[in-house]
Order: structure tokens, then C-alpha cells, then sequence
């Protein structure tokens, strides 16, 4: 038996199984990549080839080229020096389609969109067309034993797939990705002579690399798990065009050893993400949320920015996590990507420790915003926050009243002068039943979710050319403004419409 497959035999399931399977792997990889096949159990061997052998394992990569540096997310370099068995445009996806399919848990659902991001930036093209796939990645759960079978079942109608591949065409890559490579990384190999590519959970950086070897007919594995790897320079791409919502992973591993769980031994120890990527990540998102309510017809412009106080070290009590200069940045951003928002905040009159000087910064900010709608209340201690066990509840009532009031004065003039500029405008509203004070007049919400009342009355029907209806709930409608106050439109109906038509009008 080779010295090298007695470390992978006898660490199999020690802590070194992974780094033996890769480093077995790899010296395997290089040594037909070389021209020279590497001998398996019970083959003798000349002394000479040998030799050849262990010279070439020498030169090669060591266990630091596998271990992942403790550097900083931010310094780690753009563009790594390929190995020096492959040149940089083996590394180069050359435009294959990667066809991906994800199992299993919102974890693989982000491990996906991360390994995109690695693809992509590899010079690979996403498909969602199996027959067109040059690449097929599963990402894979190994949760529970039905989880594993439905690997084992999809594998077996890839099979056919490859089997069927015309010869004009590169050949056919399939890779199972996550956990279940993690686990049952020796027996994929053996029992599917199909799957190229093995990737654990924390290989994804190396998906370009084990596709190059793969090309040359050989199986690559990296199932190497990390103590430091978490993808925080790595920004997810989202791999659906349709997604409405989207995961922000924060940490990676586990470290509870659940008596029943296997996530620790296919995701490896416990680690958190650098705070600043998290953050670098969320920020990206809200840029594209902000785009969207810009861009889509059907998604209302107003956002709720709830402030609570105008005056930084009131907001610093608060343990709020931003100051009144940032915040009055990021309504000027908003303000920015959506022209026309409608902006809606709370206020806190009277907190703890608040000075004459700190509710007239808060009513400057009133002022400064001009909000569409607001939700503003007197402070009153709750018993187990964090104020009521490190902070007075020194603003006498009737100052907590009289500010109060002094808020909702200034809130009024300006929603008032903000809603003023709506008079005269035809508004789409999405009607939403009967006004709750008047029996002959119904109720519907702007495009800035502000109310707008107008008459129930026959009205043209912009779809049926001629024909006359009453508006329903659910109903969209044109209608020109024709008053306003602090917190309602009002205006006379001019036709029923949909969100399409609308635009012609508005």
C-alpha cells in the first residue's frame, strides 16, 4: 500500500479526512495531468518511479496551499495566481452554461448564489435550460436520509442526460455541491462514475479550479472544511430573476452538537462574518429594493423611516445606532432614487433626559423632512427595557403633553404643505371600500400610501370602451385632486383603469 493512502486510511474519520482526501486527490490529479498514472493498492512499483513520485510530491503543493489564510476579507487579493498545473485560461469558464439546482435548506439556497458569484466572475454563463447545461452543480442537504435519496434519484436521471451528449458538443461537467459532498464524498466518487466535481460547503472559492480538472477526465475533490472561510468578500448573486425576498447569512458551521444533527461535520465548527460585510451586503440590497420601488408600477412609493427624535444625543440614549445627520442623509438618498416618495416616521416626545434644546431639534426635523404621515406619541416607561433600569423618567407629563402637541402642530403644516402639491394632479388610486365618514363617497390609497376620498359614482370603464360602473374594492381609478389637508386627498373620480392604462393619464 502507498504511505499516502495508509494516511487516508488511517485518518479516515479523524480530523485530517478531509485535508488527506484533497491532498490524495490532487497529487492524483497532478500526476496524470503529467502523463504518469498513479499506482493503486497492490501494484509494485520500480524504484525509479518511485522516486519520480516523491520528487514530484515534493515540488507540489503543500498543506498551507490548501489551508485558507487568516487574512482579512478586504486584503484578500482579487485574483489569485493559478496553481502551477493549469494556466489561466483552463481557469476560465469560457462561456460554459452552469445549470444549477438547489436542495434543501435557505443556508444552500445563499451557498448557491455564492458559488454563482464564484462562477460568474470565472467567465461562466447561467442557464436555466437543462439541455443547454455544459455544467450541471446540485447543491445538496444531507439532513435526513430522503434528503441524500433524492441526490441519489436525480443523479441517476443525469445519467442518461450524459450518456446521450452529442459528441460535437464539450463534454458534459456534473458536480454535487454542500453537504452531501461533505459526507459522502468517497462514496459519490466510486458508486457515480459520472459526478467530475465534488465541493464542500467551504470550497466554493475552488469551483473554477476543480472544473479545470475535470476537464482534463479526472474527478476533483475539495471537501476541505475551514475554521475561518465565510465568503465575506464574496457578494451573493441572487439566482432567481423572480425572488421576492432575500437571505443574508451572518455566520457559517455550528458548534451545539445536536445528538441527532449532522451540520456540524458537513458545515464544520461555528464562525461569524466580518460585521462590515454583513452590513456591505444589506446596504447593496436596500440599493436594489429602492431600485425596484423606483422601477415597478405595482410596488407603492413610500417607505416608513422611523426617527423617534431629531437630536443625536437623545437618539445615542435611545441606543437608536445613528445619528440625525445620518439619518437626514439617508432620507436625501431615498429622496434621490425614488422622485416623489412619500416619507411616514414615529416621534417620541419627552424621552428620558430630553432637553428644551432636543425637542426643538426634533420639531427643526419636522421641518427639515416635511413627512407625508406620522405617528407621533408622548414617552411612557415600560418596565424590563433598558431605560427603565438605567435611565430617569425626569420630563415632567405636562411638558411630555405640551411637546407633544408642539409636534403634532409642526408635523400638520408640513404634511399640508407636502399634500398641496398634489391639488390639481390626476392620481391612480387603488380603491379600497366606503369612506368610514361618509355613506356616498369611497376610500382608496395613492401611489405614496396617502388616503384619497372621492364620490361613488358611475364613472367610464377604460377597458370597455362605453360602458359605465361603480368603482369596487380592488379596483384601480383615475382621480383628480381637488383639496387636501394634513392627512387625506380629496378629488373628483374620472375613470375606472388598470396600472397599465394608468400610465397614459398620470
Amino acid at each position: 500500500m502507498h504511505p499516502l493512502q495508509c494516511v487516508l486510511q488511517a485518518q479516515r474519520w479523524g480530523p485530517l479526512a478531509s485535508v488527506s482526501w484533497l491532498l490524495f486527490r490532487t497529487c492524483r490529479a497532478q500526476s496524470s495531468v503529467h502523463g504518469t498514472t498513479y499506482p493503486g493498492p497492490g501494484r509494485q512499483q520500480e524504484n525509479g518511479v518511485q522516486k519520480d513520485f516523491s520528487s514530484r510530491l515534493a515540488a507540489g503543493p503543500t498543506f498551507q496551499h490548501f489551508l485558507r489564510s487568516a487574512l482579512d476579507p478586504q486584503e484578500k487579493p482579487d485574483v489569485e495566481d493559478p496553481p502551477p498545473y493549469l494556466t489561466v485560461d483552463e481557469l476560465s469558464g469560457r462561456q460554459r452554461k452552469v445549470y444549477l439546482e438547489t436542495y434543501g435548506c435557505q443556508m444552500n439556497v445563499n451557498d448557491t448564489e455564492i458559488a454563482w458569484s464564484v462562477l460568474q466572475k470565472s467567465g461562466y454563463l447561467r442557464t436555466r435550460n437543462l439541455q443547454e447545461a455544459d455544467v450541471i452543480l446540485l447543491v445538496t442537504c444531507s439532513i435526513r436520509e430522503k434528503a441524500e435519496q433524492t441526490i441519489w434519484n436525480r443523479l441517476h436521471q443525469l445519467k442518461a442526460l450524459k450518456t446521450k451528449r452529442l459528441r460535437s458538443r464539450v463534454p458534459l461537467r456534473i458536480g454535487i455541491l454542500g453537504c452531501m459532498a461533505e459526507r459522502l464524498k468517497e462514496e459519490i466518487l466510486n458508486r457515480e462514475k459520472m459526478v467530475d466535481i465534488l465541493a464542500g460547503p467551504d470550497a466554493y472559492r475552488d469551483l473554477p479550479r476543480l472544473l479545470a480538472v475535470a476537464e482534463s477526465g479526472q474527478q476533483a475533490a475539495n471537501v476541505l472544511l475551514s475554521l475561518d472561510e465565510t465568503y465575506a468578500d464574496v457578494m451573493p448573486v441572487q439566482t432567481s430573476p423572480s425572488a421576492t425576498s432575500a437571505f443574508v447569512s451572518i455566520m457559517r458551521g455550528c458548534d451545539n452538537m445536536c445528538s441527532y444533527c449532522i451540520v456540524p461535520f458537513t458545515r464544520g465548527r461555528e464562525r461569524s462574518r466580518p460585521v462590515a460585510s454583513i452590513l456591505e451586503e444589506v446596504r447593496k440590497l436596500s440599493e436594489q429594493v429602492l431600485q425596484l420601488i423606483h422601477e415597478r408600477d405595482n410596488i407603492c412609493k413610500q417607505i416608513h423611516l422611523p426617527a423617534q427624535s431629531g437630536s443625536s444625543r437623545v437618539l445615542e440614549a435611545m441606543r437608536r445606532g445613528y445619528s440625525r445627520e445620518a439619518y437626514v442623509e439617508l432620507v436625501h438618498h431615498i429622496r434621490e432614487s425614488i422622485p416623489g416618495v412619500s416619507l411616514s416616521s414615529d416621534f417620541i416626545a419627552g424621552f428620558c433626559g430630553e432637553t428644551e434644546e432636543d425637542h426643538l431639534q426634533t420639531v427643526s426635523l419636522l421641518r427639515e423632512v416635511q413627512y407625508n404621515m406620522g405617528f407621533l406619541f408622548a414617552y411612557s416607561m415600560r418596565q424590563k427595557t433598558r431605560a427603565y433600569h438605567r435611565l430617569k423618567d425626569d420630563v415632567p407629563e405636562e411638558v411630555k403633553l405640551r411637546r407633544l402637541e408642539e409636534l403634532i402642530t409642526v408635523f400638520r403644516e408640513e404634511a399640508t404643505k407636502a399634500n398641496m402639491a398634489s391639488v390639481g394632479c390626476t392620481q391612480l388610486v387603488l380603491v379600497e371600500g366606503h369612506s368610514k365618514r361618509s355613506a356616498t363617497d369611497l376610500c382608496g390609497r395613492n401611489d405614496g400610501n396617502l388616503k384619497v376620498i372621492f364620490p361613488n359614482v358611475e364613472m367610464e370603464d377604460v377597458s370597455n370602451s362605453g360602458v359605465r360602473v361603480r368603482a369596487q374594492p380592488g379596483d384601480y381609478v383615475l382621480v383628480k385632486i381637488t383639496s387636501t389637508s394634513s392627512q387625506t386627498l380629496k378629488g373628483h373620480v374620472l375613470c375606472r383603469t388598470t396600472l397599465k392604462d394608468s400610465s397614459a393619464y398620470c
